[in-house]
């Protein structure tokens, strides 16, 4: 049954049925094969449980805010603010723009903010001034990617729901390793530089600023950085869940909107309905994705599954490390969201069981998902990518060569933090609530 389950699955994923009709429609089949008509009112309770979650209200707040930030003129300034600090160094345009991909990463949960905003304003700025182009293609790309690790996280948001772990010990869990990844690409990036200057000149002296401009640009940070501690504060201190914290997050970004000037009741507006769709998107797949993982729970699935998997006598970190490449090859052919919602229902019990931290996992498991938006031949960012930079000249091939160096990056940072796990979890341990 439990093969039957995953073949129906992946015939209606290669057909291109969307991720919803095909989660729900196989769980339907198998309800009513296996129970009769009667079963389907499991998933009108799913449907009212699942909608009704508190945790999952945090997801359109999150997705507003995001919205709202992309509209606010805070990238342009973030990027003056680099500029002046970071144009003078080799390689510092590129350096820069990870660490503004990583302030909007902490201030949004999703990762087409920052690589569409740092593709409009900081790509054409470093191909202007010579930079190389896989240089500057690769890390607006991997940039973006760090959306999704660095919290908030709407991609933590949705495993959280499915494995019932605490969403703001996931946060706090992704705060180091999204440092750590944002380093090793600078790192890498200032390295490569260094040793080939042309890959990434620095600014001409007569577009350098005096240090009475540089400081006056610093306060581009601050609305970013208040809403950062905000968020990210409240959720630490136990002072707000993380649905309450996204709250505050959305209407911040509001009160951003309006301190830049930038606010209209068209901005307004789009961001709500860009921020609807997106949302019932995503409670769309949820509700398909939960009713899937009842149907394979109770068929007794996940069971069989670990006691074939325990029956091989296999050391229990070649299961960690056989998820991790199951999960980075899915990700060449599946959107995230699909993946956390056909894995986490297998993985997670099974992780648990074998005596893994869940949240450990779920950073482990983020990562991966980060690699999924840059793995061709299906990786969002890359096509992002394409239609940004193909009027500059940068064609396809460019865009998959650019992202090799930051596709290994990641996996370095996935491989340390599998070594030191206490990167991902003594932040979680050490706050004050749950």
């Amino acid at each position: 049954m439990t093969v039957l389950l995953f073949a129906f699955l992946l015939m209606l994923l290669v057909l291109g049925l969307p991720l919803a009709f095909c989660f729900g429609s196989v769980a339907i089949i198998f309800m009513i094969w296996q129970w009769g008509p009667q079963a389907l009112f499991t998933v009108a309770t799913t449907a009212f449980g699942e909608w009704n979650n508190f945790i999952l209200i945090a997801v359109p707040l999150f997705i507003l805010m995001a919205n709202l930030l992309e509209r606010s003129g805070v990238a342009e300034d973030l990027y003056e603010m680099m500029y002046r600090w970071m144009g003078p160094l080799r390689g510092g345009l590129a350096m820069g723009t990870i660490v503004i991909c990583a302030i909007f990463a902490a201030m949004a949960g999703i990762s087409a903010v920052a690589t569409v905003t740092m593709g409009l304003i900081a790509l054409p700025s470093m191909l202007k001034r010579g930079y190389d182009r896989l240089i500057a293609v690769g890390c607006v790309s991997a940039g973006g990617t760090l959306g999704i690790l660095i919290p908030p996280s709407v991609i933590m948001i949705l495993y959280a729901s499915l494995t019932g772990t605490s969403v703001g010990k996931l946060f706090m869990g992704g705060v180091f390793p999204g440092i750590l990844v944002a380093v090793l690409f600078m790192a890498y990036i200032g390295i490569r530089c260094f040793i080939q200057p042309h890959l990434g000149p620095p600014v001409s002296k007569e577009e350098r600023y005096s240090w009475a401009q540089k400081l006056v640009s610093l306060r581009a940070v601050i609305a970013p950085i208040i809403l950062i501690l905000l968020v990210l504060g409240v959720i630490y201190f136990g002072v707000c869940t993380p649905t309450e914290a996204a709250g505050i997050g959305a209407f911040g970004s509001l009160v951003v909107l309006f301190i830049n000037r930038r606010f209209t009741w068209t901005v307004f507006t789009d961001s709500l309905t860009r921020t609807c769709r997106l949302s019932a998107m995503v409670m769309w797949i949820l509700l398909g994705a939960k009713t899937f993982s009842h149907v394979y729970m109770a068929l007794g699935a996940s069971e069989m599954v670990y006691n074939l998997l325990s029956g091989l006598e296999i050391n229990r970190w070649f299961f960690v490390i056989g998820m991790q490449l199951i999960l980075f090859i899915m990700g060449f052919f599946m959107d995230p969201a699909g993946i956390i919602m056909i894995c986490t229902p297998v993985f997670v019990p099974l992780i648990t069981r074998l005596g893994f931290d869940p949240i450990w996992f779920g950073i482990l498991f983020t990562i991966n998902m980060e690699l999924g938006y840059v793995t061709p031949p299906f990786g969002f960012n890359l096509f992002y990518m394409k239609g940004l930079a193909g009027p500059m000249g940068v064609s396809m091939e460019d865009i998959y060569r650019s992202i090799v160096p930051f596709v290994i990056l990641e996996i370095l940072g996935l491989a340390i933090i599998m070594v030191f796990p206490q990167l991902a979890v003594w932040l979680p341990q050490r706050m004050i609530g749950g």
